[in-house]
């Protein structure tokens, strides 16, 4: 099923019509390619999976002992069978039933505010930038994040910072204060502090620690050791490298046929798709404004509403921007956009060929049913 990837994005612009049969040579779609800074993928550092802080990282990364209440765990959001997401226009957080898109509501609950992103190629060096909003950045000695100086030093990449802020969410695995000890902290130190007590508690956790990292005493754990073995697993889980688009960009004519050909000829070409789907990600990681619907509860203290990069920064030229996503495995990851508001590629695109048209005229029929109670336009 991966052997398809990111094809899937450019045959669904040739099946909108748009793509005529004179399609260009290899040698003018490589020019193009050069162009968009689109090069073979370096991964990263990809351990293999039975390396000792891989395993750590995928019994971390499937425990609900991570939350708050112990209802959810990373999986539940970011799960294998449904292309590293949930196949949810909007996630259902903490106190939710189920996995996927059948996972329901909890009483009283309300879904997260944006949609799940796919994690596949996390480990790339070329990612900078984690999050909707872009509010996870930078390398290693100098990362930016929510946390400010309170982020431990000690983190190996972009992704383990990440790793760092769910369990700190009160509607993604916190939980909402009442519910539980944890729930009830009021800072990032404090969470990350009970959260590793917690995992400490338990022996097994004890010897997978003392196997990922060998001669560290049970008293200097801190979760950013959970954090760098969660990155570590994800990596080495959902580097996926082996398409045909891959393929072509290694140097292989014939990984692509012709219809897949004009496609790409389009994305990176006239369509100019590529100015901000660029590079070996096929995202240039920076934020736009693209008058998405928006769906969901809100997010901070403009909800309804959800103003995207402008609640990190302040500024006028963010309100609403949200980041580029990269497109890789794109076929697998629906639904699309920050709000999950298109739940087919044709519609995304669509979008992007008349925004002010298709937000009038959205439908939140293609919704679940118990998506359809929370629309905010």
């Amino acid at each position: 099923m991966l052997n398809k990837a990111v094809l899937a994005c450019f045959l669904a612009m040739t099946a909108l019509g748009c793509v005529d049969d004179n399609g260009e040579t290899d040698a003018n779609l490589r020019q193009a390619l050069e162009e968009a800074g689109v090069e073979p993928l370096d991964p990263g550092n990809v351990l293999p999976m039975n390396d000792p802080k891989v395993v750590l990282g995928q019994t971390l990364f499937f425990d609900r002992a991570l939350s708050g209440n112990e209802d959810i765990s990373c999986a539940t959001c970011h799960h294998p069978g449904f292309g590293s997401s949930d196949g949810l226009s909007l996630p259902v957080g903490v106190g939710g039933d189920g996995l996927g898109p059948g996972r329901e509501l909890g009483e009283g609950r309300h879904f997260i505010p944006r949609n799940s992103p796919e994690i596949f190629n996390r480990g790339a060096t070329a990612w900078t930038t984690m999050f909707w909003d872009n509010r996870v950045s930078g390398g290693v000695g100098n990362f930016y994040s929510p946390a400010g100086p309170e982020l431990p030093w000690q983190l190996e990449s972009v992704l383990a910072v990440q790793a760092m802020f769910p369990v700190t969410s009160a509607e993604e695995m916190r939980g909402s204060p009442g519910e539980s000890e944890i729930a009830g902290l009021k800072t990032l130190p404090e969470v990350w502090g009970a959260l590793t007590a917690r995992l400490l508690y338990y022996d097994e956790y004890e010897r997978l620690l003392d196997a990922a990292y060998p001669g560290t005493p049970i008293q200097d754990y801190r979760f950013f050791h959970m954090a760098n073995a969660i990155a570590a697993f994800e990596v080495a889980a959902f580097t996926k490298k082996d398409t045909p688009f891959d393929a072509y960009v290694e140097g292989d004519d014939n990984a692509l046929n012709s219809e897949q050909k004009r496609g790409a000829a389009l994305f990176f070409g006239e369509a100019n798709c590529s100015s901000c789907h660029n590079g070996p990600l096929l995202t240039d990681q920076q934020t736009h404004v693209l008058a998405t619907p928006q769906l969901g509860p809100g997010k901070g203290e403009v909800k309804p509403l959800d103003i995207g990069r402008a609640l990190e920064t302040g500024a006028d030229a963010d309100m609403y921007a949200f980041r580029t996503p990269p497109l890789r495995n794109v076929e697998l990851t629906s639904p699309y956009m920050h709000s999950g508001a298109y739940t087919t590629l044709r519609e995304a695109i669509q979008h992007h060929l008349n925004p002010e048209a298709t937000v009038m005229d959205y439908d939140v029929a293609q919704l679940s049913t118990s998506e359809r109670s929370e629309p905010n336009r």
